[in-house]
């Protein structure tokens, strides 16, 4: 498994989260624009309606950006417990302990990004291989940790 792939493929698909994110806040203020008129009371719900689209936009935008700066503080090296960067793999499947991002694939293996503060992440963290630990009452083995 290599991280250092792994990391700019999640660097990748944060990239684009944030340019589409862009990309819809600009459209948005472009529409808003669009609504400007005389015609009374209306119009001015539409841009309101309009302005909080752009707001919400706009935190999940900070969202991603965030992630990003975090991803920035994760290095490709080896782990030897499961900690922030480790990737865990369990009998359910490879986790990446990194970023919020869901499933992914690389080198044809399906790798779920977590977040250090998902439940999962806190049941794993601080475990090595071969150690068990247990989400939702159900018990997973540490098969590797890289």
């Amino acid at each position: 498994m290599n991280k250092s792939s792994l990391i700019n493929i999640v660097k990748l698909k944060l990239s684009e989260k944030i340019s589409n994110f862009e990309k819809l806040i600009s459209e948005t203020r472009a529409s808003s624009n669009d609504t400007k008129s005389s015609m009374g009371d209306k119009y001015e719900t539409g841009r309101e309606m309009l302005q909080q689209e752009i707001n919400n936009l706009q935190g999940q935008l900070n969202e991603v950006l965030k992630q990003q700066d975090f991803l920035k503080t994760i290095l490709p090296k080896l782990s030897e417990k499961a900690e922030k960067g480790a990737i865990v793999k369990t009998e359910k499947g490879l986790f990446f302990i990194s970023v919020s991002l869901g499933e992914i694939t690389v080198e044809n293996q399906k790798i779920i990004c977590i977040s250090p503060e998902s439940p999962l992440a806190k049941a794993i963290i601080g475990k090595y291989r071969d150690e068990v630990f247990s989400i939702n009452n159900i018990n997973q083995k540490i098969e590797n940790i890289w």
